[in-house]
């Protein structure tokens, strides 16, 4: 008997949590961190040390933003750099540091997460994919560089999961549950808010006054933005500009910039991720992906370059929230050889672990 969705998302689940965990735990012994990009970076101070166990399984994935969500969720936002980090996934991990270490509760959160993720992205690609180009759409994205951060602590495989599921339930005419997933990926991450363009859209489409309810999908940004309004704290803008200094511009901007710094700095990585901006564009905005799956492609791929400063950073693990692309791939991938196919994973699977050695490291910020 086939497996059922959920069966298979668990599965893919499980075996990706055991394997970042593993090879994190493998790299942990072998790292070697230049001190001084350790002191670089916030909250710092209180790391886990190398060489037990306790470091090796949690401690060594206490990097960069999740410092910060586990920060909020022992503080709340007591520091003014803490408004870019959104409250629902430390919000989670505090609901969770009940029982087990904040970490361990970060890490098992992203779990629970990225298992809604797979299964929304099976759900949501059946329609458009054969079983094969389902199966190979799931490699491509469990391969993907950087998708290691769904098992890690930051909020990509909650927000994704939310957003996945705003879509599956708003096709089914399940608008209040959509609406709910929409609500909650806003307070999620920035991101989260954008899935409110392909719900309006397909609210259009289906000509239903239930589906009116969609018209709140914005309400938990809103409701962050305006609860840092009232309590006096910085925008979130305003903190990416004096703490990350990344500055809001148009996208057109943006992309003059890091073509500038490509050229003048010669910046590989740069360059290596504006070449997947354009492909996943080229991919996913296609006539015939569905119209409300190409606005949201846009929509992210506008918010991608919005920043100065700091162009496209965290653009790798970005490009995992355009679904229609991955989506594409999986019917593209079906048509290839299968060798050629094991190469092409193969070898995102290799630079998956480059990046996670990086970001281990503290060498790489995602």
């Amino acid at each position: 008997m086939p497996k059922t969705r959920w069966q298979t998302a668990l599965t893919i689940t499980v075996t990706l949590r055991v394997l970042s965990s593993s090879a994190a735990a493998a790299a942990s012994f072998f790292l070697r961190p230049d001190p001084a990009l350790i002191r670089s970076n916030a909250l710092t101070e209180n790391l886990s040390m190398p060489g037990s166990w306790y470091y090796a399984w949690l401690g060594v994935w206490e990097r960069f933003d999740t410092l910060w969500y586990l920060h909020i969720s022992n503080h709340g936002y007591d520091l003014p750099m803490a408004v870019i980090f959104y409250p629902l996934y430390p919000g989670a991990v505090r609901l969770g540091s009940t029982v087990v270490p904040p970490i361990a509760a970060a890490l098992a959160v992203s779990t629970v997460a990225a298992f809604f993720f797979f299964w929304g992205l099976l759900r949501l690609a059946q329609p458009d994919l054969s079983e094969p180009g389902i199966q190979r759409m799931t490699l491509l994205v469990s391969v993907w560089p950087t998708s290691f951060v769904l098992f890690a602590g930051y909020a990509e495989s909650l927000t994704l999961a939310l957003i996945l599921w705003a879509v599956v339930c708003a096709r089914e005419n399940r608008w209040w549950q959509a609406t709910v997933c929409a609500i909650l990926a806003g307070a999620a991450r920035p991101s989260g808010v954008l899935v409110t363009i392909p719900l309006w859209l397909l609210a259009l489409k289906s000509k239903r006054m239930r589906s009116a309810v969609t018209l709140l999908a914005p309400a938990g940004w809103l409701s962050y933005w305006l609860w840092l309004h009232w309590s006096g704290r910085p925008s979130v803008f305003e903190a990416y500009r004096l703490y990350q200094g990344m500055t809001l511009v148009p996208p057109w901007r943006g992309l003059v910039e890091a073509i500038r710094l490509i050229v003048t700095r010669m910046d590989i990585v740069l360059a290596f991720k504006l070449s997947l901006l354009f492909m996943f564009a080229v991919i996913s905005l296609r006539p015939k992906v569905r119209i409300e799956d190409r606005f949201f492609s846009l929509i992210v791929f506008l918010q991608m370059l919005m920043y100065t400063g700091r162009p496209l950073l965290g653009g790798l693990r970005y490009l995992l929230t355009v679904y229609p692309a991955f989506v594409v791939m999986g019917d593209w991938a079906v048509s290839i050889k299968w060798t050629r196919f094991a190469f092409i994973t193969a070898a995102l699977f290799a630079l998956n672990l480059v990046w996670l050695w990086a970001f281990l490291n503290w060498s790489l910020v995602l």
